[in-house]
């Protein structure tokens, strides 16, 4: 971490397959799905830069010539690093294979899904990380319930309809802040939430920030289109 409290470097996750977005992964990774005539990745990354990152390593693997050459032929506000796993390694695998290639191995960096597309204040969740002394910090996000609820007083009488009212219950939104001890924590194979997480929390160095701001998980058609909308009309 910079002097001033600035992440400087970020891994994002876009090895993923996204079989529920077929047939628009037949011909491109996930993290290449275009919200409003824009890539996720792309998305992402001028997010990214916007926080003070200025390195970016991108863990590929379904189609990852195509999404190597899509990042070298585009002109990117940060410098990017694509690199491909050997063999999966799951969720836990590979943030450390990709975060063993970042420039500065003793600084703090940003983790991120590659199948999200959000937009909050990372300077704030870095604040807030720092401020609890955490090894890893988790933005946790709120998704919209698909189907209208209903309210109840305390006599169990109907007093309102609510559509697709916030979770109650906060989600991993697949947004990190890590310490740098982070990297020799993380499991060489498997899943980081069932191994590293767990244990984290037990210490009391696992700290959770709530997400004031847009998010949403891209995994349908359905998401891609609503995204699109959502982004359009918040300009």
């Amino acid at each position: 971490m910079g002097s001033e409290g600035v992440v400087r470097q970020a891994v994002i996750l876009a090895g993923g397959k996204g079989s529920r977005l077929r047939p628009l992964t037949d011909t491109v990774p996930k993290a290449m799905v275009e919200i409003d005539g824009r890539c996720i990745i792309d998305h992402q990354i001028a997010w990214l830069a916007e926080a003070g990152v200025t390195e970016v390593v991108v863990s590929a693997g379904h189609l990852s010539d195509t999404l190597a050459a899509h990042l070298e032929s585009t002109d990117q506000p940060v410098r990017v690093n694509t690199v491909v796993e050997g063999e999966p390694l799951g969720r836990g695998g590979g943030l450390k294979f990709a975060g063993q290639q970042l420039p500065d191995r003793e600084a703090s960096w940003f983790a991120l899904n590659g199948d999200i597309w959000t937009r909050f204040d990372l300077r704030a969740m870095v604040a807030y990380h720092v401020e609890r002394d955490a090894v890893a910090t988790i933005g946790l996000a709120r998704p919209r319930i698909p189907w209208g609820v209903v309210d109840l007083d305390e006599f169990g009488r109907v007093i309102d309809f609510v559509e697709a009212p916030p979770s109650p219950y906060p989600v991993n939104g697949g947004v990190y802040v890590f310490a740098p001890e982070m990297l020799g924590l993380l499991p060489d194979i498997g899943d980081h939430e069932r191994s590293t997480f767990p244990l984290l929390a037990k210490q009391r160095r696992l700290a959770g920030f709530p997400i004031e701001g847009y998010w949403r998980a891209i995994d349908t058609a359905k998401d891609v289109a609503e995204a699109a909308k959502e982004l359009k009309t918040s300009r």
